[in-house]
């Protein structure tokens, strides 16, 4: 079970340099900067940046909607179960959140170490795909859509291995059915192009959903539905 992540604190703006030297990461929306705070805490800042072929006005207004939905539902999902960052400040004005530092290993990381080639993965490997199942069926039953699903953004916590959702700067709030049918079609499809005869890991996955979530046969009915005409747009265009 997850620890309540705390809400974001009302005291002053932490006072942290962000540089080049601790970028970890750029994304299309934000940067993620790995920093010590005064308290020697190792934190991770993600700062939303400002698109400059944008007008300003709708600009501020896209990055403060996005960044709130984004607090919005790390919260939503944690209430709910699912293991995230906690969050430890909320800059408005700068557009960054500060929140736990997880470490740097990912499910991607793992299930790459876990195989030998061609693709025989270990029994491991299908547990943590079965919990990461089950973990998504929580978020979704939580109506929460992470948006953005793939093996690189769930991290596996140490020492005991368990897994916290990273990344929510895409979700949203949605109880369709089709919000969650395609949230799981594009881990399918993560799952397919970045590790090797890995449909047995993706049908782990389904299975730990289908265990944990109430709505299960509705949505995996609906995921076949998203399938073809998946397919269908690759044969046809």
């Amino acid at each position: 079970m997850a620890s309540p992540s705390p809400s974001p604190s009302p005291s002053p703006a932490p006072v942290v340099e962000l540089t080049a030297s601790n970028l970890i990461n750029q994304g299309a929306e934000a940067r993620l900067y790995r920093v010590e705070m005064p308290q020697g805490r190792s934190t991770v800042v993600k700062e939303r940046f400002s698109k400059k072929y944008r007008h300003p006005d709708l600009d501020a207004t896209l990055t403060k909607r996005r960044q709130a939905s984004e607090v919005k539902c790390m919260q939503r999902a944690n209430v709910a179960g699912v293991d995230t960052p906690a969050i430890y400040y909320v800059d408005r004005r700068l557009h960054r959140i500060y929140m736990e530092d997880i470490g740097t290993r990912s499910v991607k990381a793992f299930l790459w170490g876990s195989h030998t080639p061609p693709a025989t993965y270990t029994s491991e490997c299908f547990t943590v795909c079965r919990q990461l199942g089950a973990l998504i069926a929580r978020m979704h039953d939580a109506n929460v859509v992470h948006g953005d699903l793939t093996t690189s953004n769930f991290m596996l916590r140490s020492p005991a291995n368990t897994l916290v959702v990273i990344d929510f700067g895409l979700s949203f709030g949605s109880s369709q059915a089709e919000d969650k049918a395609v949230d799981l079609y594009v881990l399918e499809r993560a799952f397919l192009c970045t590790h090797p005869s890995s449909q047995l890991l993706f049908n782990e996955v389904l299975a730990g959903y289908t265990v944990q979530s109430k709505n299960a046969p509705t949505i995996v009915k609906r995921l076949d539905q998203v399938r073809l005409r998946g397919r269908k747009k690759l044969a046809f265009g």
